[in-house]
């Protein structure tokens, strides 16, 4: 029994598990598609009753398919697929020797159930079959079992007792026909089967909104969270779907374009929860035919994607910049601590304002959001990015800059439980007051940090920043490092990591992960759709000067 739980032979266990029943399947998919071996048939005609016999045969078809569709759940390490596939073959065992003595058939299906008993642990998904992966392939694969074995019992009547007679005069006869409607019946069951689970099966989670009580889930979770970024607060956005745990305490969100079902980041909430929170998006994701995919990863987040089975690409890093140490004296800050000074003395005052304190500033955040956006492109974000959604806004501390008693600058904050980290989200501020007054605003916010003890003060990705172009590094980085430094007039990809390099930071690697490395293209491309609204919001320019009030697009709507 040790050598059983053997980790090689746990690994090997569904794959050899799924082969050796979809071969029991389509062997009982071909049996019933051929002639009764005549001398066994007419001994079991002797004493039983031919109605037995019948459904006898029928049922083998039948559960010959149910065989090919359990094997990919067995592939899949389901813990459901595991049970029914033993129950299955202790059923068609004994409908072997019922239908035409077939000891053969019966022999293999019960060695098969008494090797599968003892491999319980390996199959260890405690999923439902209805969330089992159908894809298009899979039906396809299933249906050229079917049909296989249709086309051999089409072969063994045409050439055997009933050569002298085309093919349709042959199931007139009783044997051919007992042959016909097995084969039919798995056919339809097929069918029917594909056609549910494609078109008819449950809903995906929907999208949370401000007035959905499970938004509230979400709220008590990030309060709490022990394993939680500063990005996790995008949940509240309202443009997310969530799968929680069992226990309630932990969440992933994903957002869903097309066939694309893509997660922002890794799980919230405990860490113990996280590999089955992983495991079951990605079921949930098979079994509505999706491409699952992980956008914004950390380093922590990959030894749980890696037993996914997910390819991995790196795209671009973060930068994050420890607290304890920081310091805007000494001479290679000496442009920053200017340029803070410039601002202080010219009258600019930082300022924190609390949840309960923004509701009567709105109207006055509104006015510099609309005036910021006026000039940049793209309208509003979403997904991976905050927008100026007035109910998402209430939602957090704002850090605003004064001047001459007017706000200028405001910018979102994102907390966490753990306070090992908080970043900024929206950034909007109008051309008044001093220069460079976001070198201000972000120096205040370091001091804020190290005063209310959080370790470090993330500052975001920079995009395709880090990646090789060596010859032998992967195709998909050294495009991306093209990209990167050929690509400024789509991006301002280099001035994006300038712009945050001068405060110092550790530079960390971020990550987008898919079942196949041919898929991270089109994941990267749907995330960025779902950032920027679509199609229609990465058209969108940002208004000229001389252009009439109202000539630029109404903004995009997260």
């Amino acid at each position: 029994m040790r050598f059983l739980r053997h980790p090689a032979v746990t690994a090997l266990a569904p794959w050899g598990a799924a082969l050796l029943t979809l071969a029991l399947g389509v062997l009982l998919l071909a049996s019933g598609a051929r002639p009764s071996i005549p001398t066994r048939f007419i001994r079991v005609m002797e004493i039983e009753p031919a109605i037995l016999i019948e459904i006898s045969h029928f049922l083998s078809s039948i559960l010959g398919l149910v065989l090919v569709v359990l094997a990919f759940g067995l592939r899949a390490r389901l813990d459901a697929a595991w049970a029914a596939t033993i129950v299955t073959l202790l059923v068609a065992a004994p409908l072997s020797l019922i239908k035409g003595f077939v000891w053969e058939e019966t022999a293999m299906l019960a060695a098969l159930a008494v090797a599968l008993a003892p491999f319980h642990h390996a199959f260890p998904r405690k999923a439902a079959l209805t969330r089992m992966e159908v894809t298009p392939g899979w039906l396809f694969s299933a249906a050229c079992f079917l049909l296989g074995a249709g086309m051999i019992g089409l072969w063994s009547f045409q050439n055997a007792d009933y050569g002298e007679f085309p093919w349709w005069q042959v199931m007139a006869d009783e044997d051919a026909a007992r042959s016909l409607r097995a084969w039919g019946g798995a056919a339809i069951l097929l069918f029917v089967f594909g056609v549910w689970r494609m078109l008819g099966s449950a809903a995906m989670p929907p999208i949370v909104g401000e007035e959905d009580p499970d938004l509230d889930r979400v709220r008590a979770i990030l309060a709490k969270a022990e394993v939680a970024r500063p990005t996790s607060n995008l949940a509240l956005l309202g443009d997310k779907r969530f799968l929680f745990s069992a226990s309630g305490e932990s969440f992933l969100m994903f957002g869903v374009r097309g066939r694309s079902w893509i997660a922002l980041g890794s799980t919230v909430g405990r860490r113990d929860e996280r590999l089955e929170l992983l495991w079951r998006f990605r079921e949930l994701a098979d079994a509505h035919a999706a491409r699952p995919g992980f956008y914004n990863l950390e380093a922590d987040d990959l030894p749980d994607i890696v037993e996914l089975g997910f390819a991995i690409q790196k795209m671009g890093e973060g930068a994050v910049a420890p607290l304890e140490s920081f310091t805007i004296e000494g001479t290679r800050r000496g442009n920053l601590r200017r340029a803070w000074r410039r601002a202080k003395d010219d009258g600019a005052v930082f300022e924190m304002i609390q949840p309960p304190d923004i509701p009567p500033l709105m109207p006055e955040f509104r006015r510099i959001s609309d005036a910021w956006l006026e000039t940049h492109a793209g309208g509003e974000k979403g997904f991976s990015l905050g927008g100026f959604i007035e109910p998402y806004v209430l939602e957090f501390p704002i850090a605003v800059v004064r001047w001459d008693g007017r706000i200028i600058a405001f910018a979102t904050l994102w907390p966490v439980a753990s306070r090992s980290a908080f970043s900024i989200d929206l950034m909007r501020f109008v051309p008044e007051g001093p220069p460079r007054i976001m070198d201000f605003l972000f120096v205040e916010l370091i001091r804020w940090g190290q005063e209310q003890g959080y370790a470090a003060f993330d500052f975001g990705m920079a995009p395709l920043s880090g990646l090789d172009d060596r010859p032998l590094a992967p195709t998909l980085s050294r495009v991306g490092r093209l990209i990167y430094d050929r690509g400024e007039e789509i991006y301002n990809f280099q001035g994006v990591r300038h712009y945050k390099a001068k405060y110092d930071p550790t530079w960390q690697p971020r990550f987008v992960a898919a079942p196949r490395k041919w898929a991270i293209p089109r994941l990267m491309a749907d995330a960025g759709l779902l950032a920027s609204g679509g199609m229609a919001g990465l058209a969108k320019r940002p208004k000229r000067n001389g252009d009439p009030p109202g000539a630029s697009e109404p903004k995009a709507a997260a």
